[in-house]
């Protein structure tokens, strides 16, 4: 691990805390309630609040909750449904920014979503944003949002988005629906003016199990054309944890000086395609190093009801901040924990090199296999360990 951690600085990040006592990002969904129905969605948004949502003051303790971590405090993103619901928004935002937490906003494209709104968060406190973009046309983006005139509406919210100053960051779900549309995607979020290209590997979940996910082959190739395009727009990956092996595997051969990893046809077809959407020269930015963050180690997920769960796309429950402060839950509950231990994972996520920065989706091993500690079943890597031990080296695990 050190030496992984050593060699490869400008690839690679690691907390310089420990992720069991402090995460590094929190999401709180402040509401459940949305306008929108994408097909997507992790969750079963409604029209309505749900009145069991978190009131104002328990969001106001939850933030507390948050800030009392002291330096660093962790970047709050705060989601939905559509955090514009809320009429709190603007209270809540001014109250965290006031004790000292970077707060982040990722609401939908609605008719809610004005110039008028973006200068009212933005005067509370709000530093960066985001937007997801689904398609690089608008069939393909307005089917996921399941509303016609989405995608234009979502490129007039960037133009009010990059007006008012915000740290701009654009997020696509990637599934088979979309997969051939990505380069012509990156094109549009680089014409949008966005910092950072914030990519989701479906997991099968919600609305989302009616969609196609990747198979490890084409997850593969993503990551490799993922990072020849890091260059072009910072790159971070959810649900795509194995970006960061990717990363390292591609260093270590650019410093021995061997080929790069073998691709297939998918990766060929991307890169031909963007190429010839944006060149193969210009100005280049150094790539942005993944962070290694994963569910329940360095982050986690409040819902509108106050449920704590790993991350939004893990359900499974940790407790309720209404029941016990969440800093308790965070360090404590038996899930968060084992989730912190990749080599008790079981199958060859446990006894990966690469299990210490990447640790595969926890996410999709759930959703898939029933076991948030089984190995990611997208990935493609075999871990020599693995391959030597016939597959037959099998961690501790803790049933979900």
């Amino acid at each position: 691990m050190s030496m992984h951690t050593a060699a490869h600085p400008g690839v690679v990040r690691t907390l310089h805390h420990d992720a069991g006592e402090r995460p590094h990002v929190l999401v709180w969904e402040v509401t459940r309630a949305c306008q929108l129905a994408c097909r997507h969605c992790r969750a079963d948004a409604f029209t309505r609040p749900d009145p069991r949502q978190l009131t104002t003051a328990e969001g106001k303790a939850l933030l507390d909750d948050f800030a009392s971590y002291g330096t660093p405090r962790p970047i709050v993103i705060l989601s939905g449904g559509d955090a514009f619901e809320r009429p709190d928004l603007e209270e809540l935002i001014a109250y965290g920014t006031s004790i000292g937490l970077p707060i982040a906003l990722s609401p939908s494209v609605t008719p809610l979503l004005t110039d008028e709104r973006l200068a009212s968060v933005r005067s509370a406190g709000v530093k960066a944003f985001s937007l997801s973009l689904d398609g690089a046309t608008a069939a393909t983006h307005d089917s996921f949002r399941g509303i016609e005139g989405t995608f234009d509406a979502t490129l007039e919210a960037a133009k009010l988005v990059v007006k008012h100053g915000f740290r701009f960051q654009v997020n696509t779900t990637i599934c088979r629906n979309n997969l051939d549309e990505l380069p012509g995607i990156l094109q549009t979020v680089m014409g949008m003016g966005a910092h950072l290209w914030y990519l989701l590997f479906l997991v099968p979940m919600g609305r989302g199990s009616d969609l196609e996910g990747l198979s490890p082959e084409e997850m593969e190739d993503v990551m490799h054309w993922l990072h020849d395009i890091s260059d072009r727009i910072a790159i971070k990956t959810t649900e795509g944890q194995t970006y960061r092996r990717v990363a390292i595997q591609r260093d270590d051969a650019l410093e021995a000086g061997l080929p790069l990893p073998a691709t297939g046809p998918l990766h060929a077809r991307l890169m031909e395609r963007t190429i010839e959407l944006l060149g193969d020269g210009g100005h280049r930015r150094p790539p942005r190093p993944a962070i290694g963050v994963n569910s329940g180690s360095g982050f986690a997920f409040i819902d509108h009801v106050g449920d704590v769960y790993p991350s939004g796309f893990l359900p499974f429950d940790c407790g309720n901040v209404r029941d016990r402060p969440f800093h308790e839950i965070y360090a404590e509950a038996p899930m968060m924990q084992a989730l912190r231990k990749p080599s008790q994972y079981s199958g060859k996520c446990g006894v990966c090199e690469f299990n210490w920065i990447c640790g595969g989706s926890r996410a999709r091993a759930y959703a898939m296999l029933g076991d948030p500690l089984a190995s990611d079943p997208s990935c493609a890597y075999v871990p020599p360990a693995w391959a030597a031990g016939g597959g037959a080296i099998v961690g501790a695990k803790l049933g979900g």
